[in-house]
């Protein structure tokens, strides 16, 4: 098990390793061997208790938007929906249908597996 303590532990200790392991240390070497192990104990102490959600359709949708930099009402015409109804899945009111949610990732660039919550 490990420990909040080993799991600092290991944080302090990545800290102090990192300005003496780059691109070209050996991977046999003995801090890289340190850094990799401390580097796990972390990854698997945050994966127990910060686990991080896998975002909502709702999420999704407001994040790529942003991302591309287009409206909602922009989407809403590229999709050949209604405005209100993009709002809908953005106040999480209503879900796309799969139809939609296709038109949504192929605009968006949204990878499908992520509209799934795969």
């Amino acid at each position: 098990m490990i420990t909040k303590e080993k799991y600092e532990f290991a944080l302090a200790r990545i800290e102090e390793l990192l300005p003496a392991v780059d691109e070209n240390t050996p991977s046999n070497d003995k801090k890289a061997i340190e850094l990799s192990v401390m580097s796990d104990i972390v990854i698997f102490y945050e994966k127990e208790y910060f686990a991080i959600e896998k975002p909502s359709v709702a999420e999704l949708i407001e994040l790529y938007l942003e991302e591309k930099g287009i409206t909602q009402k922009q989407l809403a015409q590229e999709i050949g929906i209604s405005p209100s109804r993009i709002n809908d899945y953005i106040s999480s009111r209503s879900y796309p249908t799969l139809k939609n949610a296709g038109l949504l990732c192929r605009v968006l660039n949204i990878p499908p597996s992520a509209m799934l919550g795969i």
